[in-house]
């Protein structure tokens, strides 16, 4: 059997580890660097390993005890074959699994119970386990999908911008801020369109949120938009689901949204159990304990 467990949260902008011993009690932690395994695979490769070496370090274990170690690793990208195919085969532990970033959150938030979290960050996705059965809705992209999420939130508030400078729209403390932002030249904010990417257009959404919480009313227009197709999402996570178990808020902007939605979720909203690494970590228990003891 394998001598300790390793949970790993893998982000676009940083790496997490943590060692567990065989009772999934944790006893170190580590960080490091990105670790987007479908835009850099080999620097992911490095951070991994450099948070799970920190993370024995921490726990004052040896360095190399990795490759005696069982590690379950939750990032973005977990479903497209040939990254993880490329990864999976560079690893430097005893055995691995790759799996999504949502359910080690999932499992950090809910435990094994039933219950739901909507993950509201640049993006959107709604993961649900519903008598043992996991369900995921949206996290489709930015071109095609993540309604509510910050990124379309920025390019919201863009759009509504160049509809203020045309007289289409009422003007407002809101779009007068991009447009000052972008010298009042509407083909400026054309070209940062044509180039943008879904984390540059989120880098406005925070400002939607503060211009929303002084009563801008483009903004708490915007707001209000955005809070209908997150209601919209945990209406069918609630059709899925019968409404049972826990229901989290995750993400950059969980703290934004429950004074927007309908009050039939806020009201049945609750605070996380954990976050996602000690999800990570619950996982790697589950599954690698459950080989060793066999079927």
């Amino acid at each position: 059997m394998t001598d300790y467990f390793i949970g790993i949260d893998g982000g676009g902008t940083s790496c997490r580890a943590a060692v567990a011993a065989s009772d999934g009690r944790i006893l170190g932690r580590g960080r490091s660097g990105a670790s987007n395994i479908l835009t850099d695979p080999d620097t992911a490769l490095r951070h991994i390993e450099e948070a799970a070496r920190l993370a024995l370090v921490e726990a004052g274990l040896a360095p190399d005890l990795l490759s005696k170690s069982s590690a379950l690793l939750g990032v973005a990208g977990n479903n497209v074959g040939d990254a993880v195919s490329y990864v999976s085969a560079r690893l430097p532990f005893q055995q691995a699994q790759i799996v999504s970033d949502g359910l080690i959150a999932l499992q950090g938030a809910v435990g094994d119970a039933d219950g739901a979290i909507a993950i509201v960050g640049t993006g959107t996705i709604f993961i649900a386990r519903h008598h043992g059965n996991l369900h995921y809705l949206g996290g489709w992209g930015f071109q095609v999908g993540d309604l509510g999420g910050g990124a379309r939130l920025g390019h919201a508030a863009l759009q509504e911008s160049l509809l203020a400078h045309d007289g289409i729209r009422p003007k407002s403390a809101l779009t007068a801020s991009i447009l000052d932002e972008f010298g009042h030249d509407p083909t400026r904010v054309v070209d940062f369109a044509r180039a943008a990417h879904p984390g540059e257009y989120g880098r406005y959404a925070p400002r939607v949120v503060q211009f929303a919480a002084d009563g801008d009313p483009t903004a708490l227009r915007l707001m209000s938009e955005a809070a209908k197709h997150v209601d919209d999402a945990l209406d069918a996570i609630g059709d899925l689901t019968g409404g049972d178990g826990r229901l989290c808020l995750l993400g950059g902007l969980a703290h934004v949204y429950p004074a927007y939605l309908a009050d039939r979720h806020r009201n049945r909203l609750a605070e996380p159990l954990a976050d996602a690494l000690t999800g990570a970590v619950a996982l790697a228990v589950q599954a690698f304990q459950r080989e060793a003891v066999g079927p």
